[in-house]
């Protein structure tokens, strides 16, 4: 079980990483194994096939020299086999030439002068016989019955020659297939390589113009790409522009609704200095809850998001130097030191006025529980998520009740000032930039806020 266990880690692990090729790379694989395939199974079926192609027309030959014996193969006054006349070939006189000849009888035997003074041997392999002649070379072989007037039995007629120079003649060719089925397959990858760049130009010109659009170089995408993804830059055009009139008409609106409110509950405000005690206990809490509600959607209009929704960058550990500088102010009284480990180089994919609000809630919480010490560091989790660690050397809080008070309008302690709001709004203008926030205890004693962001790539 353990074995299956680590197999299937490994598959998935495979699969996981073929997943992440690009395109490019997919074409000229997939290119590359149906060029390779191609190729083994050429290089293994021409040799195959010329050589089927030299043995026909050898055995041809042979046929040829087969009609030349018959027509001159008789029997003498005495009975016995003779050939009239001399075979045109001179190889069947040359002793060891390669090139034999064989007649049988059930009482005689006649050879041709190559084989000298040996004769053509047999050998029966897996259904098969194989022939070899007499320097013991294996042959390739023709064989025929044919019938004379004064032998009932008939005459077996057997011709054969060495195969050697098939063979070498073969292994000359096969060495030349294999290099031109080598040249082949460079020139034809490179015509390959050469297509599949000319073809994903375009996806390399949107990829381009996607970089220029998350540095703010540029607002929209270029409109001049080819019809099959046209549409789509098309369509990223116009959410992009709808995005940032959305974005335009909601930060108004947030504008228009601030100024429009305020005047009004500071007027109530007033009013209700002048009522008795009682009137402004019974006002206090609906005074109270109509600023709560006010600062709350103030607060998710703030966290709206950019302008340019793929050119956002922000560095954070210039930010919490900033947001520190003030807060050593606003606590002087505390004296709280903030320890700043992030990497001035790091930077992430969200507004600087939305990481400042972020931001500005987590270290004001530490500030205003820890004790002596607030620590802001960075962990990798990924090529493109980051990690933003705060954390105090306060009292904490419980961890079952770290989840809980993320809540919106959710306050442990009732005596310090606030609305309970500003983890609720990190948290969801976190989740608006596709990160979270997570509370946890903290080795230094106190709460650890971790604030999880998409980190930009140079």
């Amino acid at each position: 079980m353990p074995n299956t266990d680590a197999s299937t880690t490994r598959t998935s692990a495979i699969k996981a990483e073929f997943k992440k090729l690009s395109l490019k790379t997919r074409l000229l694989l997939a290119a590359t194994l149906w060029l390779s395939v191609m190729t083994i199974a050429a290089g293994i079926m021409i040799p195959g096939l010329v050589r089927e192609y030299l043995v026909q027309d050898l055995e041809t030959q042979l046929g040829r020299s087969m009609d030349e014996i018959a027509a001159n193969l008789e029997t003498n006054k005495q009975g016995n086999l003779v050939l009239t006349a001399r075979l045109s070939d001179p190889r069947f006189n040359q002793p060891y030439s390669g090139l034999y000849w064989r007649i049988n009888t059930d009482s005689d035997t006649l050879r041709s002068r190559s084989l000298w003074d040996k004769n053509i041997s047999e050998e029966e392999r897996a259904h098969t016989t194989s022939y070899y002649g007499a320097k013991d070379e294996k042959l390739v072989t023709i064989k025929r019955t044919i019938f004379l007037p004064d032998i009932s039995d008939g005459v077996t007629i057997l011709i054969a020659q060495d195969e050697a120079p098939i063979d070498k003649a073969l292994h000359v060719l096969t060495n030349q297939v294999w290099v031109l089925l080598g040249i082949m397959v460079v020139g034809i990858l490179s015509l390959v390589v050469a297509q599949v760049s000319w073809s994903l130009r375009p996806l390399t010109k949107m990829q381009k113009e996607l970089k220029m659009l998350r540095n703010g170089e540029r607002q929209s995408l270029d409109e001049q790409y080819p019809k099959e993804i046209a549409p789509l830059v098309n369509d990223l055009n116009a959410l992009i522009f709808h995005y940032q009139e959305l974005l335009a008409r909601a930060r108004n609106h947030a504008g228009n609704l601030s100024h429009a409110l305020k005047t009004p509950l500071s007027i109530l405000k007033n009013e209700q200095a002048n009522l008795s005690e009682e009137d402004r206990d019974r006002l206090a809490p609906a005074l109270l809850q109509i600023q709560s509600q006010i600062d709350y959607h103030l607060g998710r209009a703030r966290m709206a998001g950019a302008m340019n929704i793929l050119s956002v960058k922000s560095n954070p550990s210039e930010r919490v130097d900033a947001i520190s500088l003030a807060f050593d102010k606003v606590y002087a009284e505390r004296e709280i030191i903030l320890i700043n480990e992030l990497d001035t180089e790091l930077f992430v994919s969200v507004e600087k006025t939305d990481l400042d609000e972020m931001l500005g809630n987590l270290i004001e919480n530490a500030y205003k529980w820890g004790k002596s010490l607030v620590r802001v560091h960075s962990a990798t989790l990924s090529d493109n998520m980051i990690q933003i660690i705060i954390e105090d050397d306060g009292i904490g809080i419980p961890e079952e009740q770290c989840r809980s008070v993320i809540k919106r309008g959710v306050r442990l302690d009732e005596t310090t000032p606030g609305t309970g709001l500003g983890l609720n709004i990190v948290s969801e203008m976190a989740h608006g930039y596709r990160g979270e926030l997570v509370l946890s205890a903290s080795k230094l004693g106190g709460l650890q806020a971790t604030l999880t962001l998409q980190a930009v790539k140079d």
